[in-house]
């Protein structure tokens, strides 16, 4: 009997955990909230069925980097536009014409760059592989995904061998996209002098409430030499990067090498990340002397749950808004919010040449189901879908009129616009603008486009397939 008493008090106890959790969920929600039918929908559940949506919400509801915020400002961010200001490198132009865009990343066109865009697997790895053999004093270095596979260990290996040469080496993985990643690849890369690091493995509550791990994933690519040249795009380090695996064949994807006073920002990105993943400092403070070695204006947009507003969405919002000839898209998960949709249909309306390139073959069934129905209806609102029809597009690149182009991480989902840590690099020159341009038309050349009588043949259950992947659309 006392044993039975016992238990009851222990579930007494549970219950009563749960809702207290439920009330300060339910609390939280109500003064940070974004979108009232959002609220809404947490608030009921929280309130009907307070177990399991308490502990969802943890999971997708509830940011856990204030932290990050707090380091960001401790580490200067705020001073970032007058440092720039005293090298003499901002692009007053580019600023004027691009508020919103500087004001989202905190940091000014910075002009005197040379930029180089580098079209799939061989020509990025060949680029950046050069870079780091020739790295003389620092290599900072982080993606989304390692694998140890015959790539990953030819980074190791050259990632060893300059850290073996006195260069400092600081390298960080995502735990979510890098799950795979064996712990004697870690360790052999420390006990060559390489500091690595998990991006969430500092932090107690992360690391020992797993799943909210799962929902903030720290998705940038960034590869820094010297703090003299940058590399970022789409690409990860896994042979299907390269075309090798067979299940996608080729990978079309776009990365950028960039030398010049944008490789300083795309450093002081890292530096924020290194800082929240170790607590450690990196030096940030530019040299005397910036190289200037080309004519080309770069914005560096770091975004991510830290930031003070859904600052990325704000970014592409704008541009899309702004756009008056053409809006070209090309993305592999295209998932839109409310914002993003009407901005787009917007554009349509006022004649603008939108269209948007996403992959014919999923690799994430969910996310590609969910693409289609939003897909369905930019067709059904005059918008031109193109279906990659030669191996899987994971590029992430957009082109506006002849204005503005950018290449990056990020992905056209609100995972990547709201949830994910990002970064995506902003190019006003027409250089950079007429080489995205011949780029984008060759990849149209193997696209298909979808018809407005392939939309309206899907079947019902194919139709209901797609909209109810739809609904998942907040945490996709």
């Amino acid at each position: 009997m006392r044993a039975f008493r016992a238990d009851l008090h222990l579930v007494a106890l549970i219950l009563a955990a749960n809702y207290a959790l439920a009330a300060i969920c339910a609390v939280r929600e109500v003064m940070n909230s974004r979108t009232s039918q959002g609220s809404i929908a947490w608030l009921l559940s929280l309130l009907l069925l307070p177990f399991p949506t308490a502990l969802l919400y943890l999971v997708f509801g509830w940011k856990f980097f204030d932290d990050y915020a707090i380091d960001r400002i401790k580490l200067g961010r705020t001073l970032r536009p007058v440092r720039a200001r005293d090298l003499a490198l901002i692009d007053q132009q580019a600023d004027k014409e691009w508020p919103v865009l500087s004001g989202v990343a905190e940091l000014p066109f910075l002009s005197g760059n040379k930029v180089e865009v580098l079209i799939d697997g061989k020509e990025t790895f060949d680029s950046i592989f050069d870079g780091i053999s020739r790295a003389r004093s620092q290599i900072l270095i982080q993606f989304y995904i390692v694998r140890d596979d015959r790539l990953g260990r030819e980074l190791a290996d050259r990632l060893i061998e300059r850290a073996q040469a006195g260069v400092k080496v600081y390298f960080i993985y995502d735990e979510v996209g890098s799950t795979g990643l064996p712990k004697t690849y870690r360790e052999r890369l420390r006990a060559a002098g390489v500091k690595i690091a998990a991006f969430n493995r500092r932090h107690r509550f992360l690391r020992m409430y797993g799943p909210a791990r799962l929902n903030y994933r720290n998705h940038r690519k960034i590869v820094v030499a010297d703090g003299e040249i940058a590399w970022v795009g789409g690409h990860n380090i896994g042979v299907e990067y390269l075309g090798e695996d067979p299940r996608f064949g080729h990978w079309r994807d776009t990365h950028v090498r960039v030398r010049g006073p944008a490789a300083l920002a795309c450093a002081l990105v890292f530096r924020e990340d290194w800082e929240w993943a170790t607590g450690e400092l990196l030096p940030a403070d530019p040299p005397e002397l910036v190289q200037t070695p080309g004519d080309q204006s770069v914005l560096v947009m770091g975004t991510g749950p830290a930031d003070r507003l859904e600052e990325c969405a704000i970014a592409f919002t704008d541009v899309i808004a702004q756009a008056r000839e053409r809006l070209w898209i090309v993305t592999p998960y295209f998932v839109p919010d409310t914002d993003v949709r009407t901005a787009l249909y917007a554009a349509a309306i006022r004649g603008v040449d939108v269209r948007i390139m996403l992959p014919e073959k999923p690799d994430h069934l969910l996310v590609w189901l969910a693409s289609i129905a939003h897909a369905d209806a930019m067709v059904e609102h005059g918008i031109s879908m193109y279906r990659y029809t030669d191996g899987f597009l994971h590029q992430k690149v957009l082109l506006m009129d002849d204005r503005i182009a950018s290449i990056g991480s990020t992905n056209f989902d609100n995972r990547s616009f709201a949830i994910n840590f990002e970064i995506t690099l902003w190019f006003p020159g027409h250089e950079t603008i007429d080489t995205v341009e011949r780029m984008l038309l060759a990849d149209f050349e193997h696209c298909r486009k979808v018809s407005a009588a392939e939309v309206t043949g899907r079947s019902l259950v194919w139709r209901f397939v797609a909209q109810a992947a739809k609904l998942f659309s907040p945490i996709l």
